[in-house]
């Protein structure tokens, strides 16, 4: 997003975008410059600090997204392929790759199974399901 003398209002245009699209997920990180290479020649970098406070701009938009994207699947029965048993808990993904975890009740393998639940609630990078 920061790259080469991106200006305040080029940044709020691609934040406005990224809120009225809202992704389920992005990936935030910023331009460095690496030596060698063209980019670090260039004059018009941008400061330190406002990368950083764009990042986590978008890093909060991204994290928020999430969540409430997470929320609408609260009360609903979910399909989950269930990946592993560690720790009294089961992990896995919804079709739509959101991370489920359910308390293990009783001790049977999972692990490859799909399996409808419901989810019970939500949290910013995972949902709890019970079986």
């Amino acid at each position: 997003m920061d790259f080469l003398g991106e200006n305040e209002k080029e940044f709020e245009t691609t934040n406005q975008f990224l809120e009225d699209i809202k992704f389920y997920k992005m990936h935030i990180f910023k331009y460095s410059p690496r030596k060698g290479t063209k980019a670090s020649e260039m004059k018009e970098q941008i400061e330190g600090k406002t990368k950083e406070e764009r990042s986590q701009k978008l890093i909060e938009l991204s994290n928020q997204n999430q969540k409430q994207y997470h929320e609408k699947y609260k009360e609903r029965e979910v399909e989950i392929l269930w990946e592993e048993e560690k720790d009294g808990y089961y992990y896995g993904h919804t079709q739509n790759y959101i991370m489920a975890i359910a308390k293990v009740k009783e001790q049977k393998n999972l692990q490859n199974q799909m399996i409808k639940c419901r989810c019970i609630e939500s949290f910013d990078d995972h949902i709890l399901v019970e079986m």
